[in-house]
């Protein structure tokens, strides 16, 4: 239940907000925890809009991760910064989880401990980097460090976005507009080549078989998607290797394979760079990126990686033997192994990979568009000759 409080702190100013509890007794308790005595507290109804969603976003990590190193790096107490920021956000789910946190840092919990409580929110990468942060007493540096990192996966989400949703938005227009012309063009035609009486071409007979096929049994086509994942739900039930092959499988695709792992390497090498940063062994880095690299097939390779590691190989002899990256990220790893900087050398190859990702989206849609007017211009053009090609012949013939 959501209740809009009145309270009043240790130095007598009135504090008033919002906050989730079961009952007005347990909103009191809450309060008292946070040094706060409660004046008096309403029960009000939170009704969330049409498209109000309980998960959350990107955008109010970024937002919450800046304004809690502006106040800690202003000299503002951890704990008076967190209560500012649970009074001002306003989604309702975040609140609380910050509420929650807030209670479990009164509770003598460290900040690190009482984010980890929350895993869907805050990942490993997050709570490792801010345990970093509280050791080295660097907390302001790792929550700017995560600003820019949350900014860039954002752009990084957008950007993969929308190589997959162009493609598939321009092939849905090509593929209706194909059914189009079998199931309502191509009947009306139908009749009168027919009524013709003369032998038909193949392609036309083949035009027409399928046109009646997707008259009478169009019920197959909505069949087609659910077969399909039916398939891969059955393949997922029975493959314990399923994640790990479809992953591999997505890394092979053409075109798109090499942007999503330029990608996955652009995700793995900021990571790298900013958990090393902090201040967090090279065995620990690898072992968190093997979780959040968002591929099996490349975390597997990290796990192998570790390995080597830890019976004394080079970091970089050791990525060289899994022979799963590519040389540019081998190259700077060797440069960055040999100046002691390698947060420095991996933060240039992500840089280079988020630029190449970009590149590589802007030529793929440039193409998008001729190569699907190329293809729609073939389907028009082998119906149009299929089903006026009958028609030519026969006013050729009378002609003659």
């Amino acid at each position: 239940m959501l209740f809009k409080y009145r309270a009043v702190d240790p130095k007598g100013r009135i504090i008033r907000g919002k906050l989730e509890a079961t009952n007005p007794i347990d909103l009191e308790g809450r309060l008292s925890r946070i040094s706060l005595d409660l004046i008096d507290a309403a029960a009000i109804e939170y009704r969330p809009s049409l498209f109000a969603s309980k998960n959350i976003k990107r955008q109010d990590l970024i937002t919450f991760c800046f304004h809690l190193e502006q106040l800690t790096r202003a000299g503002v107490p951890l704990l008076d910064g967190l209560v500012d920021l649970r009074d001002s956000i306003d989604h309702p789910t975040f609140r609380e989880i910050i509420a929650n946190v807030v209670e479990d840092i009164e509770g003598g919990q460290q900040l690190s401990q009482a984010l980890s409580a929350h895993p869907k929110v805050f990942d490993t990468v997050f709570v490792n980097l801010i345990r970093a942060g509280e050791a080295s007493g660097q907390l302001p540096d790792v929550l700017k460090n995560l600003v820019e990192t949350l900014k860039w996966q954002d752009e990084l989400a957008a950007q993969t976005k929308k190589l997959l949703m162009y493609p598939a938005f321009v092939g849905t227009i090509v593929v209706g507009v194909t059914l189009f012309l079998l199931i309502w063009l191509v009947p009306q035609l139908v009749k009168f080549i027919r009524s013709m009486q003369q032998e038909l071409p193949l392609q036309t007979r083949v035009l027409i078989a399928i046109s009646e096929f997707l008259q009478h049994h169009w019920w197959v086509l909505p069949l087609i998607p659910v077969a399909i994942l039916a398939g891969m739900a059955a393949w997922k039930a029975l493959d314990p290797r399923y994640q790990f092959r479809v992953d591999y499988l997505k890394l092979k695709m053409p075109f798109i394979g090499g942007i999503l792992e330029k990608i996955v390497m652009a995700r793995l090498a900021n990571y790298f760079a900013l958990l090393y940063g902090a201040g967090i062994t090279i065995l620990e880095c690898i072992r968190i990126l093997e979780g959040v690299v968002g591929n099996l097939t490349i975390g597997e390779g990290l796990t192998e990686v570790r390995d080597q590691i830890a019976e004394g190989q080079s970091v970089t002899n050791s990525f060289e033997r899994v022979r799963m990256f590519p040389p540019l990220v081998l190259r700077m790893l060797r440069v960055g192994e040999d100046t002691g900087a390698i947060d420095t050398s991996l933060q240039n190859v992500a840089y280079f990979y988020n630029r190449d990702v970009k590149e590589s989206i802007e030529k793929i849609q440039a193409l998008i568009e001729p190569v699907m007017t190329v293809v729609l211009g073939l389907i028009l053009g082998t119906v149009m000759l299929s089903v006026l090609g009958p028609i030519y012949d026969l006013i050729t013939k009378i002609k003659t």
